[in-house]
């Protein structure tokens, strides 16, 4: 293996140069990875959820609704003034490619009524929008803007939102909410984070190994090696058709955590043999000849537990596992094809790192920790699973986090705007039921439909709004009827009102009601319902299933009334089941979409690791031994969470596999280490003292680098990343206890314990 190595230093120029030029390439490739921002990718495709979404955005043409908002003391000013304005906004709106139409009030079908403060007709169509068009006081105006399908429009929505919001941003109190906003935002953000991700953790990480061991070249190679690993991952991915998405932000993070711990652990052991007296060739020969195997393993075993996730349903998530596999298995590649070069470049010039700051004060305390094991292992066991049966109960009261707004910090426009649409309108989470509708609509139907809003008023208190095109007709039929000199049927003045409305608003009616295309005979009704989209997860989900339930209830009496009734009739409503639908409800679920496999995909990876592990080690029991540590910290940590009464987000959904695939390479590097130092024909004991010194030191600055790294997260405005990057600390400290504490003691019990007296 040494003569190997030997081999493999005489070539680094050529390594170096074919590295440069791999990079090269995969920087020109890496660009061609695109970045998936749907939403409805986040569900499995079979889930119901998103089968509904799919089926109702195909009837009605979609039903992604941004609402914009203003100040305007003088809204129904009886000059006009204020529609006037209201009416420049929406022209301004609608000329943007993307949106379909704006529903206000300044059409002439509404304009003459809502200005004439005596009409009774005018009063009640300003209740009948207000939340939708304006609040209760008059004097904020709400533009709701439909959306063109995502595939009919050539702005893409990061654009159109954009241009929006610059609209908004010039009027007085300016804002816009919505859910397509928020998802927008919410993936601007994650993108924002990873960039910052790879360069500032980069920086950060070569910051702290340069003031641990003052070494310029040491630094500049674990940039080096973290950076060329991540350009290789994105151009393998771009070549593959894999899109980045919400949840792999974290690519970089796990790339990072691998790359920097396998140079700190080159850095220790080429110090080592450094000081024994090698020179640098033969050293670094050395170093890679005793890191080949663990790294290799470390390495499989990361990829391994990572292809856990590929039992998931959720597209992205699966992506991911492979994703972090892929970037996994690249890190030794990018070690050993740049390592030689990049460590005797300009020899001896500043290649050996210094003795880390406290080295001695670091290698008493570590003996002492072997000393305390030895001594107080039954004390240790103890506390250890004491405070692991604590976690579990903690883990018991995790509650997942379903309000998507707080995903953002408080101060970004996004939030600051839902707090101030649900204060004044009442309410900002847009959602749906869609019904069956006979094909031509009649007077009994719309008054069949306002029976079921009726009743889900009085049973959904937690519904602040519900309208439909039964409520427009019935208030134009009255308007209607007031301003005619006979009194006309019911049919003549409901043909009125959906004439007047097809004329001025088309597309808002073909959004209302609507024709099945894969189902032609099949004729549907939407009902529009808002909601408060800033409350806990148990009440929305409550809120939906009453909604369910009501809805379900009217269909059913509604079959049971159409069994006596002549099924031929030409004006016949179809059977199809109704549909509740929206955005509103995908977000309340989206958690739970994303953490629904991560338990079993977690305990997959255990298996999976520990046979990797077992092939590593020739050995079940070492296997079972580098388990042990790693999985008990993370469910400790998990549990701490529960415990605190944090809720989980998409930061926190899958860290469990994803600490899982981080910690155990510590662990492999302590017991290889541990088996090498017996080999060489120290007692267990002894081996216990060495690896501890050894393996323990690159640990700890391994550890401490990249929690250092992570607090770049810190700063994000995405709230899920801020917990992703605490999480992934404290997992790490775990680890660290686990490999420095638990796996020692371990060993001490099951090992030590029966070859020594």
């Amino acid at each position: 293996m040494k003569k190997l190595f030997e081999r493999w230093i005489a070539l680094r120029w050529l390594l170096l140069a074919i590295g440069i030029a791999l990079t090269i390439g995969a920087v020109y490739l890496g660009q061609g990875l695109s970045f998936d921002r749907s939403i409805e990718n986040m569900f499995a495709a079979e889930d119901p959820l998103i089968q509904a979404h799919e089926r109702f955005n195909r009837i009605f043409g979609g039903n992604e609704v941004i609402l914009g908002v203003y100040q305007d003391d003088h809204l129904f000013a009886e000059d006009g003034s204020g529609l006037n304005r209201v009416r420049e906004v929406r022209k301004k709106i609608e000329q943007l490619d993307g949106v379909k139409e704006v529903l206000t009030l300044d059409r002439d079908l509404t304009r003459g009524f809502v200005l004439d403060p005596a009409s009774d007709a005018g009063i009640k169509l300003k209740e009948l929008f207000a939340g939708y068009t304006h609040n209760e006081q008059g004097n904020i105006v709400a533009l709701p803007i439909q959306l063109t399908p995502k595939s009919e429009s050539t702005n893409s929505r990061i654009e159109l939102i954009s241009k929006i919001r610059a609209i908004f941003d010039q009027l007085p109190g300016g804002m816009i909410t919505g859910e397509p906003v928020m998802v927008v935002d919410g993936f601007k953000y994650v993108e924002e984070d990873g960039d910052r991700l790879g360069w500032a953790t980069s920086l950060l990480l070569a910051a702290v190994i340069l003031l641990v061991f003052r070494n310029l070249r040491w630094m500049v190679i674990a940039i080096v090696v973290v950076q060329v690993t991540l350009q290789w991952t994105h151009a393998a991915l771009a070549i593959s058709g894999l899109q980045l998405s919400m949840v792999s932000s974290m690519l970089t993070a796990i790339v990072t955590v691998i790359g920097v711990a396998t140079v700190v652990h080159y850095i220790l052991r080429f110090r080592q043999y450094r000081d024994e007296g090698q020179d640098p060739k033969d050293a670094l020969a050395s170093a890679s000849s005793y890191l080949l195997v663990p790294v290799f393993w470390a390495c499989a075993t990361d990829a391994v537990g990572f292809s856990a996730l590929l039992i998931t349903s959720v597209g992205p998530v699966h992506d991911f596992g492979i994703m972090m596999a892929v970037g996994a298995m690249l890190v030794l590649p990018a070690v050993l094809v740049f390592l030689p070069g990049l460590v005797l470049a300009g020899s001896p010039w500043m290649v050996d790192p210094a003795s880390p700051w406290g080295d001695a004060k670091l290698s008493s305390g570590l003996s002492r920790t072997i000393n305390s094991i030895v001594n107080q292992h039954v004390i240790l066991t103890c506390v250890i699973l004491f405070a692991f049966a604590v976690s579990l109960r903690g883990a018991a009261w995790l509650q997942v986090e379903s309000d998507f707004t707080k995903n953002f910090r408080d101060t970004t426009p996004i939030v600051q705007a839902y707090a101030f649409v649900e204060d004044e309108l009442g309410g900002a989470g847009v959602w749906d039921v869609a019904i069956p509708a006979p094909e031509h609509l009649t007077w009994e139907y719309i008054q069949e439909v306002q029976d079921l809003e009726d009743r889900l008023r009085t049973e959904v208190p937690e519904l602040s709004k519900v309208l439909s095109l039964a409520d427009v007709v019935s208030a134009m039929m009255e308007a209607a009827e007031k301003k005619s000199f006979i009194r006309l049927p019911k049919f003549a003045l409901m043909r009125v009102g959906m004439k007047s409305l097809h004329a001025q608003l088309p597309e808002t009616l073909n959004s209302l009601y609507a024709q099945d295309p894969e189902n032609p005979d099949e004729y549907w009704f939407r009902i529009m319902l808002l909601s408060k989209e800033r409350q806990d997860a148990q009440t929305k989900q409550e809120t939906i299933e009453a909604v369910r339930r009501v809805v379900a209830e009217y269909y059913a009496e509604k079959q049971t009334a159409a069994e006596t009734v002549d099924k031929e009739q030409e004006n016949a409503v179809h059977n199809g089941e109704p549909i509740v639908s929206g955005f509103f409800v995908l977000l309340t679920h989206l958690i739970d979409s994303l953490i629904r496999d991560q338990w079993q995909s977690f305990a997959l990876a255990i298996v999976g690791i520990g046979i990797t592990m077992t092939l590593a080690f020739r050995s079940v029991k070492m296997a079972l031994l580098a388990l042990i540590p790693n999985v008990l910290p993370i469910l400790m940590v998990t549990g701490v969470f529960g415990l605190l009464g944090y809720r989980i987000n998409m930061g926190a959904a899958m860290i469990a596999a994803v600490s899982m695939g981080l910690g155990v390479d510590a662990s492999i590097h302590y017991i290889y280490g541990f088996q090498r130092s017996i080999a060489s024909g120290m007692t267990p004991s002894q081996a216990l003292v060495e690896v501890q010194q050894s393996v323990g030191k690159a640990v700890i600055f391994a550890t401490f680098a990249l929690i250092a790294g992570f607090s770049v997260l810190c700063v994000s405005d995405f709230v899920p990343t801020i917990y992703f990057g605490v999480l992934v600390g404290l997992t790490m400290l775990g680890g660290l206890v686990g490999n420095l504490v638990i796996l020692p003691l371990s060993i001490k019990l099951l090992v030590i314990g029966r070859t020594e007296s």
